[in-house]
Protein backbone atom coordinates (compact mmCIF):
# COMPACT_ATOMS: atom_id res chain seq x y z
CA UNK A 1 0.00 0.00 0.00
CA UNK A 2 1.49 2.95 -0.92
CA UNK A 3 -0.62 6.20 -0.56
CA UNK A 4 1.91 8.87 -1.75
CA UNK A 5 1.43 11.24 -4.82
CA UNK A 6 3.86 13.00 -6.93
CA UNK A 7 1.73 16.19 -6.96
CA UNK A 8 -0.31 18.72 -5.58
CA UNK A 9 -2.15 18.29 -8.62
CA UNK A 10 -2.72 14.83 -8.28
CA UNK A 11 -3.69 15.49 -4.11
CA UNK A 12 -6.79 17.70 -5.60
CA UNK A 13 -7.73 16.29 -8.71
CA UNK A 14 -10.67 14.68 -7.19
CA UNK A 15 -12.53 17.62 -6.08
CA UNK A 16 -15.12 18.68 -8.63
CA UNK A 17 -17.91 21.68 -8.71
CA UNK A 18 -20.39 21.76 -5.75
CA UNK A 19 -17.80 19.97 -3.63
CA UNK A 20 -18.20 19.70 0.52
CA UNK A 21 -14.25 20.50 1.17
CA UNK A 22 -13.04 20.56 5.01
CA UNK A 23 -9.78 22.76 5.11
CA UNK A 24 -7.58 22.44 8.48
CA UNK A 25 -5.77 25.25 10.04
CA UNK A 26 -6.22 27.50 13.09
CA UNK A 27 -5.11 31.18 12.64
CA UNK A 28 -2.04 30.00 9.90
CA UNK A 29 -1.12 27.02 12.34
CA UNK A 30 -1.67 24.18 10.06
CA UNK A 31 -3.18 25.54 6.87
CA UNK A 32 -2.85 23.18 3.75
CA UNK A 33 -1.68 26.53 1.72
CA UNK A 34 -0.38 24.41 -0.94
CA UNK A 35 -3.34 22.37 -1.53
CA UNK A 36 -5.33 25.39 -1.90
CA UNK A 37 -2.94 27.15 -4.19
CA UNK A 38 -3.69 23.52 -5.97
CA UNK A 39 -7.29 23.47 -5.89
CA UNK A 40 -7.47 27.34 -7.35
CA UNK A 41 -5.48 26.03 -10.27
CA UNK A 42 -7.14 22.64 -10.62
CA UNK A 43 -10.80 25.12 -11.08
CA UNK A 44 -13.15 23.63 -9.03
CA UNK A 45 -16.19 26.30 -8.34
CA UNK A 46 -19.18 26.47 -5.60
CA UNK A 47 -17.65 25.05 -3.08
CA UNK A 48 -19.01 24.82 0.65
CA UNK A 49 -15.87 25.24 2.61
CA UNK A 50 -15.98 24.23 6.05
CA UNK A 51 -13.01 25.30 8.30
CA UNK A 52 -12.24 27.33 11.33
CA UNK A 53 -12.45 30.74 9.85
CA UNK A 54 -12.49 32.39 6.32
CA UNK A 55 -9.01 33.24 6.08
CA UNK A 56 -6.83 36.62 5.85
CA UNK A 57 -5.10 38.81 3.43
CA UNK A 58 -4.89 36.92 0.19
CA UNK A 59 -3.71 33.89 0.39
CA UNK A 60 -5.27 30.15 2.06
CA UNK A 61 -8.65 30.23 2.29
CA UNK A 62 -8.92 34.28 1.79
CA UNK A 63 -7.10 33.26 -1.94
CA UNK A 64 -10.43 30.90 -2.31
CA UNK A 65 -12.79 33.80 -1.94
CA UNK A 66 -10.93 36.29 -4.15
CA UNK A 67 -11.26 33.87 -6.91
CA UNK A 68 -14.67 33.30 -6.37
CA UNK A 69 -14.83 29.54 -5.93
CA UNK A 70 -16.77 29.64 -2.79
CA UNK A 71 -20.50 29.44 -2.59
CA UNK A 72 -20.77 28.97 1.39
CA UNK A 73 -18.36 29.06 4.76
CA UNK A 74 -19.43 27.21 7.40
CA UNK A 75 -17.19 28.17 10.17
CA UNK A 76 -16.84 29.62 13.69
CA UNK A 77 -14.52 33.01 12.90
CA UNK A 78 -15.71 34.46 9.55
CA UNK A 79 -14.45 38.22 9.81
CA UNK A 80 -10.81 37.22 11.69
CA UNK A 81 -8.77 40.26 11.39
CA UNK A 82 -7.68 40.83 7.70
CA UNK A 83 -10.54 38.34 6.20
CA UNK A 84 -11.24 41.12 3.66
CA UNK A 85 -12.58 38.72 0.52
CA UNK A 86 -14.77 37.01 2.77
CA UNK A 87 -16.60 40.25 4.02
CA UNK A 88 -16.83 41.54 0.57
CA UNK A 89 -18.01 38.73 -0.81
CA UNK A 90 -20.53 38.18 1.70
CA UNK A 91 -21.64 42.03 1.35
CA UNK A 92 -21.95 41.03 -2.56
CA UNK A 93 -24.47 38.22 -1.57
CA UNK A 94 -22.16 36.01 -3.54
CA UNK A 95 -21.40 33.67 -0.73
CA UNK A 96 -23.59 31.70 2.18
CA UNK A 97 -22.69 31.60 5.42
CA UNK A 98 -23.46 29.32 8.69
CA UNK A 99 -21.77 30.25 11.63
CA UNK A 100 -20.57 27.77 14.20
CA UNK A 101 -19.08 28.20 17.91
CA UNK A 102 -15.60 26.68 17.87
CA UNK A 103 -15.95 23.39 19.78
CA UNK A 104 -19.31 22.94 18.64
CA UNK A 105 -17.11 22.90 15.24
CA UNK A 106 -14.86 20.71 16.24
CA UNK A 107 -17.80 18.12 17.77
CA UNK A 108 -19.61 18.45 14.74
CA UNK A 109 -17.02 17.11 12.78
CA UNK A 110 -15.75 14.41 15.32
CA UNK A 111 -19.42 12.88 14.91
CA UNK A 112 -19.47 12.83 11.54
CA UNK A 113 -15.95 10.37 11.63
CA UNK A 114 -17.78 8.54 14.62
CA UNK A 115 -20.41 7.55 13.02
CA UNK A 116 -22.42 9.36 15.36
CA UNK A 117 -25.87 10.80 14.79
CA UNK A 118 -25.85 14.06 16.71
CA UNK A 119 -24.77 15.67 20.38
CA UNK A 120 -26.44 17.62 22.98
CA UNK A 121 -25.02 20.52 23.55
CA UNK A 122 -25.72 23.67 26.04
CA UNK A 123 -23.78 26.37 23.87
CA UNK A 124 -26.40 28.37 21.95
CA UNK A 125 -29.12 27.54 23.85
CA UNK A 126 -31.63 30.26 23.84
CA UNK A 127 -29.83 32.34 21.34
CA UNK A 128 -30.04 32.16 17.27
CA UNK A 129 -27.84 29.84 16.66
CA UNK A 130 -30.24 27.43 18.33
CA UNK A 131 -33.33 28.61 16.02
CA UNK A 132 -34.83 25.16 14.08
CA UNK A 133 -32.79 22.82 16.13
CA UNK A 134 -34.34 20.26 18.67
CA UNK A 135 -33.87 21.56 21.89
CA UNK A 136 -33.96 20.08 25.72
CA UNK A 137 -33.55 20.72 28.98
CA UNK A 138 -32.66 17.95 31.39
CA UNK A 139 -31.90 19.01 35.14
CA UNK A 140 -32.59 22.13 34.72
CA UNK A 141 -29.94 22.92 32.18
CA UNK A 142 -30.87 23.71 28.07
CA UNK A 143 -29.47 22.15 25.37
CA UNK A 144 -28.82 21.88 21.67
CA UNK A 145 -29.27 19.25 19.29
CA UNK A 146 -26.50 19.65 16.86
CA UNK A 147 -26.02 17.24 14.10
CA UNK A 148 -22.93 15.76 12.48
CA UNK A 149 -20.67 17.71 9.58
CA UNK A 150 -19.30 15.65 7.13
CA UNK A 151 -17.68 16.72 4.26
CA UNK A 152 -16.84 14.92 0.77
CA UNK A 153 -13.23 16.01 1.09
CA UNK A 154 -10.61 17.31 3.24
CA UNK A 155 -7.19 19.30 2.56
CA UNK A 156 -4.69 18.38 6.01
CA UNK A 157 -1.19 20.03 6.60
CA UNK A 158 0.90 17.54 8.47
CA UNK A 159 4.11 17.98 9.82
CA UNK A 160 4.86 13.99 8.79
CA UNK A 161 3.47 11.40 6.81
CA UNK A 162 4.45 7.90 5.71
CA UNK A 163 3.14 5.48 2.45
CA UNK A 164 0.39 4.48 5.00
CA UNK A 165 -1.09 7.60 5.37
CA UNK A 166 -0.38 7.66 9.06
CA UNK A 167 0.23 11.72 10.17
CA UNK A 168 1.74 13.41 12.70
CA UNK A 169 1.71 17.51 13.34
CA UNK A 170 3.96 19.93 14.90
CA UNK A 171 2.64 22.17 17.62
CA UNK A 172 -0.51 23.52 17.01
CA UNK A 173 -0.97 22.57 14.07
CA UNK A 174 -2.62 19.57 15.47
CA UNK A 175 -6.08 21.60 15.47
CA UNK A 176 -8.59 21.00 12.77
CA UNK A 177 -6.44 18.29 10.82
CA UNK A 178 -6.87 15.37 12.63
CA UNK A 179 -10.66 15.77 12.99
CA UNK A 180 -11.27 16.79 9.07
CA UNK A 181 -9.56 13.55 7.94
CA UNK A 182 -12.13 11.52 9.85
CA UNK A 183 -15.10 13.52 9.00
CA UNK A 184 -14.72 13.59 5.32
CA UNK A 185 -15.16 10.94 2.92
CA UNK A 186 -11.81 11.27 1.38
CA UNK A 187 -8.91 13.15 2.46
CA UNK A 188 -5.50 14.52 1.34
CA UNK A 189 -2.60 15.49 3.39
CA UNK A 190 0.34 17.87 1.99
CA UNK A 191 3.04 16.52 4.79
CA UNK A 192 6.41 18.66 5.43
CA UNK A 193 8.70 15.36 5.90
CA UNK A 194 7.09 12.23 3.69
CA UNK A 195 9.16 8.99 4.56
CA UNK A 196 9.27 5.63 2.96
CA UNK A 197 9.62 3.87 6.49
CA UNK A 198 6.57 3.77 8.67
CA UNK A 199 6.00 6.52 11.66
CA UNK A 200 6.74 5.74 15.24
CA UNK A 201 3.59 4.29 16.08
CA UNK A 202 3.83 6.55 18.90
CA UNK A 203 4.62 9.75 17.09
CA UNK A 204 0.71 9.09 14.82
CA UNK A 205 -2.06 11.46 15.47
CA UNK A 206 -4.31 10.71 12.15
CA UNK A 207 -4.16 6.46 11.58
CA UNK A 208 -3.34 6.33 7.71
CA UNK A 209 -6.91 4.41 7.61
CA UNK A 210 -8.16 8.05 7.38
CA UNK A 211 -6.45 8.91 5.07
CA UNK A 212 -6.60 8.78 1.38
CA UNK A 213 -3.65 10.17 0.01
CA UNK A 214 -0.88 12.56 0.74
CA UNK A 215 2.65 14.47 -1.73
CA UNK A 216 5.30 16.00 0.33
CA UNK A 217 5.24 19.89 0.49
CA UNK A 218 7.79 21.18 2.80
CA UNK A 219 7.65 24.73 1.84
CA UNK A 220 5.29 27.09 4.34
CA UNK A 221 4.42 30.88 3.61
Amino acid sequence: MDKRLDSLAAAVAPIKDGSSVMIGGFGSAGIPFGLIDALIAQGARDLTIITNNAGAGETGVARLLKENRVAKVVCSYPRSPGSIWFERRFEAGQVALEVVPQGTLAERIRAAGAGLGGFLTPTGYGTLLAEGKETRVIDGVGYVMEAPLPADFAILRAERGDRWGNLSFHATARNFNPVMAMGSKHATAEVRHLSAGPLDPEDVVTPGIFVQSLVEYAVRP
